[in-house]
């Protein structure tokens, strides 16, 4: 939860950056003053950024005081389970167009589930791989006609 507090201030420092940077690109005015199309973009991206740093700084204050909570959080099965969703993701995205839709999905969503629920419900686990599998298959090939590989 914290760190979707602390990356929305992020995300809007960087917004505003990218857009006071654009607004400095913008065309020249031919009439009256040529820096006119700048003021209003460039002071809004100021704005935005000024009270995005001041709120970054109000959400650091309080992760002192929330500091126990992210140590449970990072400890235990979560950090393991973080890092091979993301391994399996990327085997995934290599995968893909190798083996197509179909294939690559059973295999991602069997080994995550497999890596969540463990051998002993092997059943459900396969249940749901090839029935999601071949549903979203289905829905996304037969019925709304986008080809997959």
């Amino acid at each position: 939860m914290k760190a979707i507090k602390l990356s929305v201030p992020i995300f809007f420092i960087l917004f505003s950056s990218v857009f006071l940077i654009a607004s400095f690109n913008l065309p020249k005015a031919s009439l009256g003053n040529p820096d006119a199309p700048i003021y209003f973009p460039a002071g809004l991206s100021i704005i935005m950024l000024i009270f995005s740093i001041i709120y970054l700084f109000q959400e650091l204050k309080k992760l002192d005081k929330e500091n126990k909570y992210i140590k449970q959080m990072l400890s235990g099965r979560t950090p393991k389970l973080i890092g091979f969703t993301i391994l399996l993701g990327v085997i995934y995205a290599f995968v893909f167009d190798r083996i197509g839709f179909l294939y690559s999905t059973i295999l991602y969503l069997g080994g995550l589930l497999f890596y969540i629920n463990g051998i002993k419900k092997w059943l459900v686990n396969i249940i749901v791989t090839i029935a999601f599998s071949f549903l979203s298959w289905y829905a996304f090939s037969v019925l709304l006609g986008v080809s997959l590989p």
